[in-house]
């Protein structure tokens, strides 16, 4: 396993059900379902994610934390999606490691303080309207293939 995206405590099924489909589609290995992010079997889940869930590992954990913990111990890195002062423009951003865990955070309130203090990176989308923000299945779309994108041309180099 290369590639993994965590998921923070999404609230929204049918995010989880995208979340899914387009981490299959973008060729990731793994999807980590943490702290009340939903689960399949469910209809609202499978509604969106059109069966994805059968093709794609995926795994519950109740900490997204303890999940960093161990993946930056198998040699990750780790990567958040959010907007903090730290945080570099996702199409700018070089991803040389061949071992990265992309972090999506809640709806709302975004990914957790401790899972940021976790990561090695913080990415952002830069954002261009009025709303300073993206729905967490579109901004996790964009960054699952602009990260898995280097990852690609890296393995065939």
């Amino acid at each position: 396993m290369n590639s993994c995206v965590i998921l923070e405590n999404i609230r929204s099924l049918h995010n989880v059900g995208s979340l899914l489909r387009t981490a299959d589609g973008a060729g990731w290995d793994k999807i980590y379902l943490c702290g009340y992010t939903g689960c399949p079997p469910d209809r609202r889940i499978e509604k969106v994610s059109l069966g994805a869930e059968e093709f794609i590992t995926w795994e519950h954990a109740e900490s997204a934390g303890e999940v960093c913990k161990k993946l930056k111990k198998e040699g990750f890195e780790i990567l958040a999606l959010e907007q903090t002062a730290s945080a570099e423009n996702i199409f700018e951003a070089k991803f040389p490691a061949k071992k990265r865990a992309l972090v999506l955070g809640n709806e709302v309130e975004g990914i957790s303080p401790e899972v940021l203090a976790l990561a090695d990176r913080h990415l952002e989308i830069p954002m261009h309207g009025q709303k300073s923000s993206l729905n967490v299945s579109v901004a996790g779309g964009v960054a699952m293939y602009r990260v898995n994108e280097q990852l690609s041309i890296n393995n065939e180099q």
